[in-house]
């Protein structure tokens, strides 16, 4: 298709047009599970640009691969192997453009990392309560086409409850500018949130509006040791009662789970002896420092004595509280330092998760004894982690191709009778999208090809994935 990449490099400029040398930075997927061809990687530098290449590519039927910082799990930012899909990489679009304090709002395009966007923040006192352990490498834009979670829904919401509004480049190269900094605005349908959690499969996000809020005056974290999964549920519901909208963290963490931290990483302190459970809570406050330690002390002094809580430590420090944090965020790799898993983004309602996490263990050790249970995540909103590793000694890779179907349908099915979902944060992309298929209601799955037929009519934006 030598006139298509001509007129790409007519809309970009031909350095950010490749089409040769290592491409695998784009082509390959952070899990290394997927790697795919495509027939370029383009880079606009502008929403004028992305409309452009947009336009091009559907006037010569080109499908387009939208990718943010390529931090997915899912398999949905890289191209499949065909090598006739152009895989546009929106990382040149990284300018911050507008912080209103008063308002409360920071607007910036779809390729500025989160990280940065946090630090803009922050230097004007101001909080971007979105957190991620990828945060350093992943972009705003991809961060709301997955509607991504994080550490702090618990307090915040999801991605979607942080945008006001959108700028969206649409599968015609139209540009929608949505970019709204109101929290109220009923002027029709949402589009919006169309968008949001669409995985590139609607239109092209090129920016967003994003709410801030005041820096906390202070944060103070904890561990707490738990015998079982109830008391951990039992901790949180003392810590909702105790601190209230303070309450910006709640992690769980499976005992295999931060024993693989200590083996692969093991320069990290472990503050408390294992224990079945560990739990991490942060709590956020307007008040100082003192005042927001002593409440957390009183808030686990309580759980102690009443048996929810085995052991406890609390930060003295920025140092201890980022060190606590660390062992928390290792656990991925200490995941993939141990070999291949089968990986789990499930989400139950919170008082379902013992009853969820017993009845799996059982079903999945009778099936495969000695397989290994890595169970971490965000216990606040009722989403974990719920990995499985094959059994020690075992082929990781044959493990994971032989069995991963029959695992999935293990967990998935327990998930369902939970009334939850096998989805929580890291969205369809191709892994998932069969699953969809299977366990979404036919009238959900009518709808959401009714929109995707509607906005993407030739089903050039990011095809094959989701639906």
């Amino acid at each position: 298709m030598p006139a298509v990449l001509d007129r790409l490099r007519e809309a970009v400029g031909a350095a950010h047009v490749i089409t040769e040398g290592d491409r695998s930075a784009w082509e390959r997927d952070w899990r290394r599970r997927w790697h795919g061809l495509s027939l370029a990687v383009v880079r606009p530098g502008s929403t004028a640009e992305v409309a452009t290449v947009v336009r091009t590519c559907a006037a010569a039927g080109v499908a387009i691969v939208p990718q943010g910082g390529n931090t997915g799990l899912v398999g949905g930012g890289v191209p499949d192997d065909s090598g006739t899909q152009v895989l546009l990489s929106m990382q040149r679009l990284n300018r911050i453009r507008s912080i209103d304090e008063a308002n409360l709002t920071l607007t910036a395009d779809a390729g500025c990392l989160l990280q940065a966007l946090q630090q803009a923040a922050a230097q004007r006192g101001l909080l971007l309560p979105l957190s991620l352990a990828a945060e350093g490498s992943c972009t705003i834009g991809g961060n709301l086409a997955t509607n991504a979670g994080g550490t702090q829904v618990l307090r915040w919401g999801n991605a979607r409850e942080l945008c006001l509004g959108l700028e969206v480049v649409t599968a015609q190269g139209e540009v929608w500018h949505g970019l709204s900094g109101l929290r109220k605005d009923n002027t029709g349908y949402d589009l919006r949130d169309l968008f949001i959690g669409s995985e590139g499969t609607l239109g092209i996000i090129t920016a967003a509006t994003l709410k801030l809020a005041p820096l906390p005056a202070a944060t103070t974290t904890a561990l707490a040791a738990c015998t079982t999964l109830a008391d951990c549920v039992a901790l949180l519901t003392l810590a909702r009662q105790r601190l209230g909208a303070g309450l910006t963290g709640f992690e769980v963490m499976g005992r295999l789970a931060l024993d693989l931290v200590a083996r692969h990483f093991t320069a990290l302190p472990r503050p408390l002896p294992g224990a079945p459970w560990t739990v991490l809570l942060e709590q956020s406050d307007t008040e100082g420092e003192a005042a927001a330690r002593e409440r957390f002390e009183a808030l686990l002094g309580t759980a102690l004595e009443g048996g929810i809580v085995a052991d406890a430590v609390v930060a003295q420090s920025l140092a201890q509280s980022q060190a606590l944090w660390q062992l928390r965020e290792s656990i991925p790799l200490a995941q993939a330092e141990e070999g291949l898993n089968i990986k789990h983004d499930i989400s139950v309602p919170v008082s379902a998760i013992p009853g969820f996490v017993e009845r799996a263990d059982a079903a999945l050790q009778a099936r495969w004894p000695g397989v290994r249970l890595v169970n971490f995540g965000h216990l606040g909103d009722g989403n974990l982690h719920y990995n499985v590793q094959a059994p020690p000694g075992a082929d990781g890779q044959r493990f994971l191709d032989d069995e991963e179907h029959a695992v999935n349908t293990v967990v998935f099915d327990e998930v369902a009778r939970c009334g939850g979902s096998f989805s929580a944060e890291h969205g369809i992309g191709a892994l998932k999208r069969e699953e969809l298929a299977a366990r979404k209601s036919p009238v959900a799955l009518q709808m959401m090809r009714a929109i995707k037929a509607a906005l993407d009519p030739q089903g050039l934006m990011n095809p094959g994935r989701l639906l």
